[in-house]
């Protein structure tokens, strides 16, 4: 079965919202993240203590493209990386799934979706120098050499090594990979680590 595009948006702000459940759950408050005054975002709900900020993740009111970096590059991005990561302001998410832990990456703030786009361009950069198969990463695993990508010609998902070629296909689709994912929180929050 094909998951449509809107899907994939609904399967995002899904997962982003039992995330927030479930961090709730264990600590009875939003989660935290250190405050940059450089790095402001719309996610931000009020502080919390002196140095943190409450959060959550929110939907995109204004429409970003990755148009700027289809002209510059002269490539056609996958509708569905494109749509990934315009679909919500948030912070990293934590999540699990068969092949262990990972985590999404999402840009903070619109200044944030500008530095994305950069790190977008380097990495299309390194795979064409490197004349490999076009990727776009969107989450990091546990093991720092390891980053789950999306291929640009097949939108399927797969397991890279850093500077390599995709070497494990982990699903079919964005979609059916974000239906798989549950959220991981973590055991203590930033104010109980101190």
């Amino acid at each position: 079965m094909k998951i449509s595009n809107h899907s994939l948006n609904e399967l995002v702000w899904q997962f982003s919202q039992d995330y927030l459940q479930a961090y709730q759950d264990r600590f009875q408050h939003l989660p935290i993240t250190q405050k940059d005054e450089d790095w402001s975002s719309p996610c931000e709900q009020g502080v919390h203590e002196e140095d943190f900020s409450l959060w959550q993740p929110i939907k995109m009111a204004q429409v970003l493209t990755f148009d700027n970096v289809e002209a510059a590059l002269e490539v056609k991005l996958h509708a569905d990386i494109k749509d990934y990561f315009t679909t919500i302001y948030s912070d990293s998410l934590d999540a699990s799934c068969v092949e262990g832990d990972l985590s999404l990456l999402f840009a903070w703030s619109e200044k944030d979706f500008a530095r994305l786009q950069e790190n977008i361009i380097g990495h299309i950069l390194m795979k064409t120098k490197l004349k490999q198969k076009l990727t776009i990463f969107f989450a990091l695993t546990d093991d720092d050499d390891h980053i789950i990508s999306l291929d640009n010609d097949t939108g399927s998902v797969w397991v890279e090594k850093v500077g390599r070629e995709p070497h494990k296909k982990i699903a079919e689709t964005l979609a059916e990979f974000m239906s798989q994912l549950t959220p991981r929180i973590p055991p203590t929050s930033i104010e109980n680590a101190q």
